[in-house]
């Protein structure tokens, strides 16, 4: 047994709360075969409690502080983390498809740009599906079932599967938030069921893909994704949507749900640059509920750099079939 190694036991046999001197003593007392003497058994201690100078290292930091030394009752309070994408380098972003209201030519045109461009990763960020039969408000019964919608998105993905071949992330919109806002209001004795949790219904669809729901933040080096819907009342845009968002968000981010495109970039005064963008939409442009708008057709690509900060995002329109 090395020196170190001996130190290392008796720190760990004696607990932190033990002096280092007192220790050393113990030490040296019972292993004067091993230490030349007492100093150099306090040396060895002290190395490895990190106090020997620039460059040691810790190894027996203080125990960490109990999580609820109060005995607290439990909380259901949950953590807010990011949904981190890695191992990409370049990521299209796709949002607001509205299955079954989906622009073929706005898609069409996607793709195309696409395969030249080869994504590694697809982001469907949000409202993908539009649950439209499942909504609050008044449904047209001459619009297609949930079922039809569920037939149109798995047909959907097998294309985006076939032509892209690259890895797919799903992210909940508010749209497709309406499934377990039903469930809750309609069919509450449902609600924990496997076979009609969202994620199982999506996957039963689209096998291989990743889910993310509750509203998680999704990080992409150093820029953020939303959908938009996370902010409570959602992006108010008093100039664009992105001027809005960078009011909320104040990070350089991205963002769909608005249906329409738009840049803003403002510098801090410690000379970052912060930029924010909404993306356009892919399904029809003027639905009989909302027919004069400001919507128009879009989608991102974003390029991840290899230090794991840097970003470049490429906000396009797509105008009568056109990528501009």
């Amino acid at each position: 047994m090395t020196k170190t190694e001996i130190a290392r036991q008796y720190r760990d046999n004696h607990g932190m709360e033990m002096p280092t001197l007192k220790l050393a003593r113990i030490m040296y007392s019972e292993n004067k075969l091993s230490f030349k003497h007492l100093e150099d058994a306090r040396n060895f201690l002290r190395k490895i409690e990190g106090k020997s100078g620039k460059g040691s290292k810790i190894t027996h930091p203080a125990p960490e502080r109990p999580r609820n030394p109060y005995a607290l009752p439990v909380s259901d309070e949950r953590e807010y983390l990011p949904f981190e994408i890695k191992g990409h380098k370049r990521v299209a972003i796709f949002s607001d498809i509205h299955v079954p209201f989906h622009s073929i030519d706005c898609i069409t045109s996607a793709i195309d740009f696409c395969k030249k461009e080869k994504p590694d990763a697809l982001l469907l960020n949000g409202d993908t599906i539009d649950f439209f039969r499942l909504s609050r408000f008044i449904k047209d019964p001459r619009k297609r079932s949930f079922k039809q919608e569920l037939d149109t998105f798995r047909a959907l993905i097998d294309v985006f599967k076939k032509e892209l071949d690259c890895k797919i992330i799903f992210k909940l919109g508010n749209h497709e938030e309406r499934y377990e806002h039903f469930l809750f209001e309609k069919a509450k004795e449902l609600v924990g069921v496997e076979e009609f949790e969202f994620e199982n219904i999506i996957k039963a669809r689209a096998s291989g893909i990743d889910i993310v729901s509750d509203k998680r933040v999704i990080k992409l080096n150093d820029l953020f994704d939303i959908h938009g819907h996370e902010y409570v009342g959602g992006i108010s845009a008093p100039v664009n949507p992105a001027r809005g968002l960078f009011l909320r968000g104040k990070v350089s981010c991205i963002q769909g749900h608005n249906h329409q495109t738009s840049e803003h970039t403002e510098p801090t005064m410690s000379g970052k640059m912060i930029t924010t963008w909404s993306l356009g939409c892919m399904c029809e442009l003027h639905p009989p509920y909302m027919p004069l708008n400001k919507w128009n057709h879009g989608f991102a690509i974003v390029d991840l750099d290899d230090n794991g900060t840097d970003f470049e995002v490429r906000n396009k329109r797509i105008l009568k079939g056109k990528v501009l």
